[in-house]
């Protein structure tokens, strides 16, 4: 008797491309429905003592971190301890900057516009009494100024209290700025770069700076 036409006795082999496939196309579609797959930030550059960034508006060089001890002012005082992030700024705009202060919450840093105001995150965090007192280098004493285009050291101050031990280290997550019209304001001026989320603006990191704290804890 003759066999049908096409008739095997070889059993099949499971088809898995196929079936893998589907699998690859399910994937991205969880993905785009979760935002799509370009939508997943990248870690910002890590960068270190010496690096210099371009924020738009400053320039800038982390030059150190370290442990400071200011003697007391008289023999009923005592030393005081800080830790000092300590930077090179210049004032890359044409008018003359407060030096400000980093902001005390990260969802508010997006509204500054001062060099401090780009320190988004500072890690670790000092109580707030602790500080930061920041300040400028200038001759005669201190400056809560940046003139354009003088390049100027500035100073992040944390006070330790008695007997605490300095971090080893300082990370930084640092923001830049552009010249640019606002979200509602059409005039131009010197922005923190941020991107919309939800009901606020979240800004963009630059980079993160890790400084070790000469004289901090081993």
């Amino acid at each position: 008797m003759t066999e049908p036409s096409g008739g095997s006795s070889k059993p099949r082999r499971p088809v898995v491309v196929p079936a893998l496939a589907l699998v690859l196309i399910t994937a991205v579609g969880i993905a785009a429905l979760l935002g799509g797959l370009n939508e997943v930030p990248d870690d910002p550059p890590q960068l270190g003592k010496g690096a210099v960034l371009d924020q738009g508006r400053y320039s800038t060089r982390f030059v150190e971190g370290r442990v400071r001890v200011v003697p007391a002012a008289s023999r009923f005082d005592e030393d005081k301890r800080f830790v000092e992030l300590v930077f090179d700024v210049t004032n890359r705009g044409d008018d003359t900057t407060p030096v400000g202060m980093p902001p005390g919450k990260p969802e508010h840093a997006y509204l500054g516009t001062t060099f401090a105001d780009s320190f988004v995150k500072i890690t670790p965090a000092f109580p707030q009494e602790a500080g930061p007192f920041v300040f400028a280098v200038a001759k005669g004493g201190e400056s809560r100024q940046l003139h354009p285009g003088v390049k100027t050291t500035v100073i992040v101050r944390y006070e330790l209290k008695e007997g605490q031990r300095p971090p080893e280290k300082m990370t930084l997550d640092v923001a830049g700025f552009e010249f640019t019209a606002g979200f509602n304001d059409p005039s131009e001026s010197w922005r923190m770069i941020a991107t919309e989320s939800g009901d606020t603006f979240v800004p963009e990191i630059k980079a993160r700076v890790t400084l070790p704290v000469q004289g901090g804890a081993a």
